[in-house]
């Protein structure tokens, strides 16, 4: 007599995710594939982000702005069949209700529109569109905040300060009235910091142009810093060059950094003028972080960001100077529309001057 063998054991059965439809075998069902364009469309997008990042020269952080957002166009349009001739602005108000409803901010979805709109617009130019699918659509209205500035004397604070090395730092002791001691020369971060807050703070650069300053100038150099003629030369938004100039202090700092870079790498072949700790040209991440750490040193409250130290120099030059074609010229603007909102964070500091001195303000207890 033989003894029956048991049935091969299988594995358990998977059972289906609550919402989705199990194959007829009983597995789950593969991912949907992602909606394509056809290839004329797709052609159409790839020759336009070829077209931003060649022609119009915008910053690489944009770009990549740019083909995220499109992107998602694209996927949206295959989704329903749509070639970007067939999209209306019943679709386009729809897309942007789907966003709002999937939490994105108005100025989030601003953007979103700006990248869209500014595609169409160019496809209307190269004969695609016959109308503009996106000209009266606009995003939710979102409040206008005002720019993040410091005040005179925490800009100030920050520019001059440099952290105390560790012996420094135990040799100090509480409740001296000795001074905090600066760092050596030799340390070459905290200067480097030094220099790059002097540059931000004193001339209203973007991080981004900051970092772009090479020691040196030359035909592939994106910027540099004449400081015999006090003046630094940066390649802005949209390729566009402009000349700043750069206060005593700023060319100090600089001074006393390529020193420093120079004892630190005294073979270096970077051109950057500004480096991480191997070598190579400074990241904004890197940048922020050392700043946030410097004004933590310098005893600032809260969250201290480089563009916060671009509006701090648009703030104090305008409430000194209240020309604000001067302010963007300096800050490079394309349009004053970008500048006038520095003309609030003025009438914010003549408010608090009004109120402390004027005896007709509404102070507290003694209104009228």
């Amino acid at each position: 007599m033989v003894a029956r063998q048991p049935p091969p054991r299988t594995a358990p059965r998977a059972k289906p995710r609550a919402g989705v439809p199990a194959q007829a075998n009983g597995s789950l069902p593969h991912s949907p594939p992602v909606p394509a364009l056809d290839a004329a469309d797709a052609d159409w997008l790839a020759r336009y982000l070829q077209h931003i990042r060649v022609e119009k020269r915008l910053a690489p952080r944009t770009q990549a702005l740019y083909a995220t957002h499109l992107q998602g166009l694209a996927q949206r349009c295959a989704a329903e069949g749509l070639g970007w001739a067939s999209v209306r602005p019943a679709h386009a108000r729809r897309w942007a209700a789907q966003l709002r409803g999937a939490g994105r901010q108005p100025r989030g979805i601003a953007l979103v529109l700006s990248c869209w709109r500014g595609f169409f617009t160019w496809l209307g130019r190269q004969g695609v569109l016959s109308a503009h699918p996106l000209q009266a659509v606009r995003a939710p209205k979102a409040a206008q905040p005002l720019p993040k500035a410091l005040d005179v004397h925490d800009a100030l604070r920050l520019a001059a300060h440099l952290p105390q090395p560790p012996t420094a730092a135990h040799s100090t002791h509480a409740g001296s009235a000795c001074p905090p001691v600066p760092a050596t020369p030799d340390d070459w971060a905290a200067l480097q910091t030094h220099c790059l807050v002097e540059l931000l703070y004193g001339s209203g650069l973007r991080i981004g142009e900051a970092l772009g300053l090479d020691v040196r100038p030359s035909a592939a150099a994106l910027g540099w810093v004449d400081a015999q003629a006090g003046e630094v030369q940066v390649l802005g938004k949209g390729g566009k060059r402009r000349t700043v100039p750069v206060g005593r202090p700023a060319l100090q700092a600089l001074a006393q950094w390529l020193a420093a870079r120079q004892r630190a790498w005294p073979a270096a072949t970077e051109a950057a003028l500004f480096v991480g700790a191997r070598g190579g040209r400074l990241t904004p991440q890197v940048a922020r972080r050392q700043l946030q750490a410097l004004a933590a040193s310098a005893g600032l409250a809260g969250r201290v960001h480089p563009h916060m130290l671009r509006h701090s120099f648009a703030s104090h030059v305008l409430q000194s100077s209240a020309d604000l074609r001067a302010v963007q010229e300096l800050l490079g603007h394309a349009s004053i529309t970008s500048t006038q909102i520095y003309t609030r964070l003025d009438f914010q500091h003549l408010s608090r001057a009004y109120e402390a001195a004027h005896p007709r303000a509404r102070k507290s207890g003694h209104g009228t």
